[in-house]
């Protein structure tokens, strides 16, 4: 039933996004691929030489931060004092009651809190239609049966760190409930309504029963150092969580951050643009029920034990030796992930950036280390900037249709560099979470507009169970050394009118785009496999370079389409030699190259010129539609 509901409600947040005004709100946009206009299907050469960008807009996520939650002054002739001391309470002011250990908070206002408490709590249960401000100044709270701070009832809550102060919060590994069935509280800092987190000085909560700082609407934090150890989740808002600015770091044994407001489709969402986190995670690092959007901030996340503990069975160790079963992602959504700025570091078990249905980057500098995929989204996925780093993935890229647009690219895969191939999170092979349910048909689909993609895998390099439409940009495949794969492996046609393509490979499931391009291509096929490191260079009879590229690995074939191929033109491969150029990702630009042996002289007379006699190989494509995922080669 859950999966049900989840479903209607990803279905009824893109209907209601998409409906409204984008104009209307402020924050980070989000643009999403989806199908191709009717036209461009399979093997469509249609829009040819235009750019390719199948899109729809969602409005983007709208956060309003109120002058109390940004404010930490906590002025005011008003202000009440709650002094900790050890077994007792003193309280100078007005609106609250002391009994015992325990001081409870019933009307709104300004309380300075200070001191050590042995083993006592703070409770918020207002009727006030105003705020209620906790100022942490050098308190000390402990509480064995219950959250130390819970807020019952309030408007909202706001927590203020004071300056140079520093204040930690424990609680028990078991606590007292009134209510059994509710589990509540169950968080060291608990409120069951708005909760916001300021100031300059430093909080520390040890979690020991449950969950660390929680809130059951919305939480936003705008300052603030602030550390986190839970035994469960770290941080949890289930409305929202916003963070603006401060310095967060959560040791979680389970969701580092996470909101799980599965019921409404505007809520459940996470938004970060400032800040410097760093989260340790068992599970999940940052987890939104619905969307999940970052524009700005440091970022460092470890998920599941890091890429060492691989989700996908631990494939650069053996197979079946990291699976536990959890989704442990780096960042997760189940409708949108957007990324528009921010540093990022993420070393994950499971896919290191995660959507259910869509995803898209315009902008940040990504660095990702993943068990499994790098960055995939089950349905669309857009590139239109930022500088993408994947030091390691099982998949580097993945979605059923992949727009790029611009951007940066570096993916570095024990298996596929990029796919387009249908899945969910239900679905595994192996038992693997995450792992996509590949199916035989489908539409999808690469576009790639522009930008500069380098892949290096050891499986297919670009594995696309549709339809390929390059019209710029720069793509180059370090592709595999078996013949069971390709440094492209498509179905249906590879349509290019622009840009620049270098692909090497081993020659057995050896692909070239279709003779339907309007740029020219060449394959040539080696005799014999060439060693890592030996120079493939292509010139004119002239004497003008057209290619100058040493691969990283063993190969046997090489794909080029390049604007200056021309019809007509003679061309003259050489094997070997050196160049003074600078070499990026394999390819040299400028210097001087000094000849190795030439193999091979050809005249380019059609579309698709295929050369040499070593391997397989399928010039202009195999067509035929989809079919199975990884040529053959996928376990």
């Amino acid at each position: 039933m859950k999966n049900i509901a989840i479903l209607l409600l990803v279905l009824t947040l893109i209907f209601a996004l998409t409906a409204c005004c984008s104009a209307e709100l402020e924050s980070a946009g989000t643009v999403l691929a989806t199908q191709p206009a009717s036209g461009s299907g399979e093997g469509s050469g249609a829009m040819a030489g235009a750019t390719q960008t199948p899109e729809i807009t969602l409005s983007p996520i709208s956060v309003e931060y109120d002058s109390d939650d940004l404010d930490s002054s906590a002025g005011g002739a008003d202000k009440s004092y709650v002094k900790l001391e050890g077994s007792s309470i003193a309280f100078e002011g007005s609106g609250a009651t002391v009994d015992g250990a325990t001081v409870t908070i019933t009307s709104a206002g300004v309380y300075s809190i200070s001191g050590v408490m042995d083993d006592g709590q703070i409770i918020v249960d207002t009727a006030d239609e105003e705020t209620v401000v906790l100022v942490l100044n050098g308190a000390y709270i402990t509480c064995s049966t219950s959250a130390p701070i819970y807020v019952l009832n309030a408007e909202k809550t706001v927590i203020t760190l004071a300056d140079g102060t520093e204040n930690h919060v424990t609680d028990g590994d078991s606590y007292i409930l009134e209510d059994a069935e509710s589990d509540e509280p169950n968080a060291a800092i608990f409120s069951k309504d708005d909760l916001t987190i300021n100031g300059s000085g430093s909080l520390t909560v040890d979690a020991n029963y449950n969950n660390g700082i929680a809130s059951k609407d919305d939480l936003k934090i705008t300052g603030g150092s602030i550390a986190v150890n839970a035994v469960n989740d770290g941080i949890k808002g289930r409305d929202s969580i916003a963070i603006k600015d401060g310095t967060i770091t959560v040791n979680a044994g389970s969701d580092g951050m996470q909101s799980h407001n599965d019921e409404d489709a505007e809520k459940g969402y996470i938004f970060i643009e400032g800040g410097t986190l760093a989260i340790t995670a068992g599970l999940d690092g940052i987890q939104a029920e619905t969307r999940l959007s970052v524009s700005g901030g440091d970022m460092t996340i470890v998920s599941g034990g890091g890429s060492v503990k691989s989700s996908s069975g631990d494939r650069w160790g053996g197979w079946g030796t990291g699976d536990t079963g959890d989704s442990a992602k780096g960042l997760k959504a189940v409708v949108d992930v957007t990324i528009t700025g921010g540093t990022i570091n993420i070393d994950s078990s499971d896919d290191s950036v995660h959507s259910n249905a869509s995803l898209s980057i315009t902008g940040g500098d990504i660095t990702l280390a993943s068990g499994d995929d790098g960055i995939h989204s089950d349905s669309t996925l857009q590139i239109n900037g930022g500088d993408i780093k994947i030091t390691k993935s099982y998949e580097g890229i993945e979605s059923a249709v992949l727009t790029i647009n611009d951007g940066t690219i570096h993916i570095i895969a024990s298996d596929d560099g990029i796919n387009a191939a249908g899945g969910n999170d239900g679905s595994a092979m192996g038992g693997r979470p995450g792992q996509n349910n590949f199916e035989q048909s489908g539409d999808y689909h690469l576009y790639v507009n522009g930008g500069y993609i380098s892949v290096d895998a050891t499986g297919d390099g670009l594995d696309i169970n549709g339809p390929i439409d390059m019209t710029g940009g720069v793509v180059i495949v370090n592709g595999p050394i078996a013949n069971n794969n390709g440094a492209l492996d498509y179905g249906g046609a590879f349509n290019i009118t622009g840009g620049f393509l270098v692909a090497v490979g081993s020659s057995g499931m050896a692909q070239a785009p279709s003779a339907s391009s309007t740029q020219y291509s060449v394959m040539y096929n080696f005799a014999s496999v060439q060693a890592a490191g030996t120079i493939v260079h292509i010139e004119t009879k002239d004497g003008e370079e057209i290619l100058t590229f040493v691969p990283t690995k063993a190969y046997q074939s090489v794909v080029l389409s390049s604007p200056e191929l021309e019809n007509g033109a003679t061309c003259v491969v050489y094997s070997g030699g050196s160049s003074t150029g600078a070499v990026a990702d394999g390819l040299y630009s400028g210097g001087t190259y000094t000849a190795g042996t030439q193999v091979a002289e050809f005249t380019i007379s059609s579309m698709v010129t295929d050369a040499g006699s070593g391997g397989g190989g399928f010039p202009g494509g195999r067509g035929g539609g989809p079919r199975p995922p990884g040529g053959g080669g996928r376990p």
